[in-house]
């Protein structure tokens, strides 16, 4: 009894090619539905935030946003966050992290205490650049 390795080796070679091209197609589909869901992540707590006519700097998707609604109360991203805990839970969230930086939506009718609470509670946490998110003039007012 003799085996020919010749045709079965071919057989095998031929199957252990991987077509990546499918894989290349659907990594790019995931790139497009990720690039237009960015911008819409960003509406999590409704706040009516104040308008200006400085235009603002582009902000890096990798943000941490704190929202604080007309009562003056806190969320970080979409969970509500008591007052007296919110430096121990920035400072859990950023972490070891190197480049701490806070973004604050701030509704406009929000007392200033509150945000200056907010931003302390910030530099408490280790926070190194804070900045403030408004609403362009030229755009409607969200309600």
């Amino acid at each position: 009894m003799q085996f020919r390795s010749s045709d079965s080796d071919e057989d095998n070679q031929d199957l252990a090619e991987i077509n990546i091209i499918p894989l290349v197609d659907v990594m790019l589909v995931l790139l497009i539905i990720f690039m237009v869901a960015a911008p819409l992540s960003l509406t999590g707590i409704q706040v009516n935030l104040p308008q200006t006519k400085a235009r603002g700097a582009a902000f890096d998707q990798k943000r941490i946003v704190l929202s604080i609604d007309p009562q003056g109360v806190y969320y970080l991203e979409d969970l509500r966050i008591p007052s007296e805990h919110l430096a121990e839970r920035l400072e859990s969230t950023f972490g070891p992290q190197s480049n701490k930086q806070l973004y604050i939506r701030a509704d406009r009718k929000v007392l200033y205490e509150h945000v200056v609470d907010a931003m302390s509670a910030a530099k408490l946490a280790g926070v190194e650049k804070i900045s403030m998110l408004t609403q362009p003039l030229d755009r409607p007012l969200a309600r």
